[in-house]
């Protein structure tokens, strides 16, 4: 006997927000200074490049992912004298909280557009919801600043508040149970990162990705605006080719067209179409 499959045809009625890169910290710089900080503290210098790919995981995998790169590997091996071993991420992570916990406060400063494109979503009925890359400790610096400066989602799942993370499903679908919105058709996850787009598609989401505010760009905002024209074309093309090469359905330059972008997916949903 085969099962029916119920397809949503009604409005998008939840968003699921990724944090740094997204509504905060243009650029992802606070993440990313925090890793390369403590791994130099190691004698160990991890390229720039590099330490980005695995961004939007929780910190702890993004450290584990990043000595299980060769080139990271082959660094340690010369600093240290032997190959990187699991109580090395238990002692890079130990390092790395207090730096990231300073760093997030420094750069916990919204992304322009993202109070507007909040109300925008709220006047239309969409729940608003957020995972991150962050454990708690982290969010409890940045969420009194985010709320400072108008922006209060209702629901905010931390790293290590699931049994799994990113790229994995769970953070998003817990976001969406306390939302209490179903199906999951009907919400839509959006972020800057790869593992942003996994997440979301790993949930049966719609995914919303964001080019240029955030790491796959990694400029601050003074630095992107500083570009000429043809460079900032450049990058915002490459950028956005890895992110439609992970699968998501709308790629756009930040949060202030996310609501455009919502727009075009509601035509997909209502044309037949499925995340």
């Amino acid at each position: 006997m085969g099962f029916i499959r119920r397809r949503h045809d009604g409005p998008i009625r939840a968003a699921i927000f990724d944090w740094a890169g997204t509504t905060v910290d243009f650029g992802c710089q606070a993440p990313i200074a925090s890793l390369i900080e403590a791994f130099a503290a190691a004698g160990v210098e991890v390229p720039l490049a590099a330490a980005r790919l695995p961004m939007g995981m929780a910190k702890r995998d993004h450290i584990r992912a990043l000595l299980e790169m060769p080139e990271v590997a082959e660094a340690w091996m010369r600093a240290q004298g032997r190959l990187p071993a699991p109580a090395d991420v238990d002692d890079l992570y130990e390092r790395f909280l207090p730096l990231q916990v300073a760093a997030a406060a420094r750069h916990a400063v919204l992304i322009p557009g993202t109070v507007e494109t909040m109300a925008a979503l709220q006047a239309r009925g969409i729940r608003i919801g957020t995972t991150t890359g962050f454990p708690r400790p982290v969010m409890q610096v940045v969420i009194p600043k985010a709320v400072r400066q108008g922006y209060a989602p209702e629901v905010i799942v931390c790293a290590g508040e699931t049994r799994s993370g990113r790229p994995g499903p769970a953070m998003a679908l817990k976001a969406l149970i306390e939302l209490d919105v179903h199906p999951v058709q009907a919400a839509v996850k959006v972020g800057d990162t790869v593992v942003d787009v996994a997440e979301g598609l790993n949930a049966g989401m719609w995914t919303i990705a964001l080019a240029v505010t955030g790491n796959e760009v990694g400029l601050t905002e003074a630095e992107w605006n500083a570009l000429p024209a043809e460079r900032q074309a450049a990058l915002r093309r490459a950028a956005a080719e890895r992110l439609w090469a992970a699968g998501a359905h709308e790629v756009v330059d930040g949060i202030s067209d996310v609501p455009a972008a919502v727009d075009r997916i509601q035509s997909r949903i209502a044309a037949g179409d499925v995340p």
